[in-house]
């Protein structure tokens, strides 16, 4: 079993002030894999006190040293790949074929998109014609506290730590408690490639813990959050006292909006999109809007592929989804399952209960509802499982009330051969991403939101600039 109890605080590894075990919990086995502490307000503090320390230093080095570190990162996660892989799948239970080539190289992907949009950053730039004497400076804000969840922790934690890293800003990174492993291994990363005592600190604690002192602390001018809506507001309100900065990536219910001149592939895309990562990410495409005239043939083509969809342990090579990440979870998306058929929707495949030949691990049946209505209970709240809602519309414009009749704004799909049409829907749905046609956004697209999904931009420039304060200056000297 992994022992893990120390945090990593001002370059080095230190003992909790306060011993408090917490067990991380192998999800595909229900079996404890490592032990780690949760920290203390006397932890947070001196997390928050070395990074204090270390911010006008790390502040006053120039980007383009900032970023030599940053690939330095690069460089260990590159030796150390395998080794990241194997956390993930172990904490969170994702597979291990898609850890190796999903999870884990989010890190690479993201860091590699940072590095290059930071040389884009104007640290001064001009006001504009009008007035050549304004110069708008951009700043670190200062230490910034970062709480990110288990999902996709190294995406998560990638998205977080290098863009406050090459802004110039210290951290305090929270990870989650349920998947601390990869973070304490980037710690390492971190710890590797030189960056200077101070700038990166770990604590890990719960989110009425660590996570409340950091959003309360007087010394931490931001807090960047991904995880549940319930919790963002938790932080928000807790944040509101010291008036720091917040930033927060919360729930979806993305809607995959299929006309009747979709490619052939277009269903089945939809259907393992929404099971990816055992339907335990945030811009699932968990509600599929099918044009009436396809959407008995859709039905059809949907049970066929969530049926093919395969569930297996996470030691084993393969492209099957593995278990939820705890019982808690586990018990919810049951709970969900049954009030889909308990409100009429139309069970066609999947169920409550374990799937067959499995008798422990928190493993969830792929399942999907027809015939259901958007003001229902699992058209409506996040399931976070692989649970796919299929809802009929009758044309464009009632496709287009069903997808933004939700709380959440993340991320929609449209699904057509017609452009203008696609177009069109592009510019009417409220959400912050809307993928069409199976294609993936590019690098250092902003990922983010709209209404309770938050409204937060991560990735690229957008993800650097967030971590940076503008000052406005008049009487700027060109000599």
């Amino acid at each position: 079993m992994i022992e893990k109890r120390d945090f990593y605080i001002d370059g080095a590894w230190a003992a909790p002030v306060k011993a408090r075990d917490h067990d991380v919990i192998d999800p595909s086995n229900e079996e404890v894999c490592a032990v780690i502490s949760l920290g203390d307000q006397a932890d947070t503090d001196k997390a928050v006190a070395a990074a204090k320390t270390a911010f006008p230093s790390w502040a006053a080095t120039p980007p383009a040293t900032r970023a030599v570190y940053v690939g330095k990162i690069l460089e260990q996660y590159n030796a150390r790949a395998e080794e990241m892989a194997k956390a993930i799948s172990i904490e969170m239970g994702a597979p291990i074929d898609l850890a190796r080539n999903s999870q884990a190289p989010c890190l690479p992907w993201h860091l590699e998109g940072f590095l290059g949009a930071v040389d884009s950053v104007e640290w001064v730039r001009p006001l504009g014609d009008h007035a050549p004497n304004d110069r708008l400076v951009m700043e670190p804000i200062g230490v910034v506290g970062l709480i990110t969840p288990w999902n996709w922790p190294m995406n998560q934690v990638t998205l977080k730590v290098i863009p406050a890293l090459l802004a110039g800003c210290t951290i305090v990174l929270k990870p989650s408690e349920e998947a601390p492993l990869s973070s304490l291994l980037f710690a390492e990363f971190v710890h590797d490639a030189g960056v200077p005592a101070g700038v990166f600190n770990l604590v890990n604690g719960d989110g009425v813990g660590v996570g409340t002192q950091l959003s309360e602390h007087r010394d931490v001018a931001m807090i960047s959050f991904t995880g549940s809506t319930r919790a963002g507001k938790a932080i928000s309100k807790a944040a509101a006292e010291t008036l720091k900065r917040v930033t927060l990536e919360l729930g979806g219910k993305g809607a995959n909006v299929i006309f009747a001149d979709a490619d052939e592939k277009a269903v089945k895309r939809g259907v393992l999109h929404c099971m990816q990562n055992t339907g335990q990410s945030c811009n699932a495409p968990t509600r599929m809007l099918v044009e009436e005239s396809v959407y008995d043939e859709t039905v059809k083509k949907a049970i066929a592929a969530a049926n093919a969809v395969t569930v297996g342990l996470t030691s084993e090579e393969g492209r099957h989804i593995g278990p939820v990440v705890n019982k808690t979870q586990w018990d919810k998306i049951q709970d969900m399952i049954q009030v889909g058929i308990d409100e009429g929707a139309k069970l066609v495949a999947g169920g409550t209960g374990l799937p067959e030949g499995v008798n422990r691990g928190y493993y969830v049946r792929p399942t999907v509802f027809a015939d259901v209505s958007n003001d229902m209970r699992i058209a409506q709240e996040e399931i976070f499982g692989p649970v796919l809602s299929i809802i009929p519309f009758k044309d464009e414009a009632e496709a287009i009330q069903i997808a933004n009749d939700t709380v959440y704004g993340l991320t929609n799909y449209v699904q057509s051969q017609d452009g203008a049409k696609r177009n069109r829907m592009a510019l009417a749905l409220k959400s912050g991403m809307v993928e069409m046609n199976g294609q993936s956004r590019g690098q250092g697209s902003p990922f983010g939101g709209m209404k309770m999904s938050g409204r937060a931009r991560e990735g690229g420039l957008f993800g650097i600039e967030e971590f940076l304060e503008v000052k406005a200056v008049s009487g700027w000297s060109s000599d």
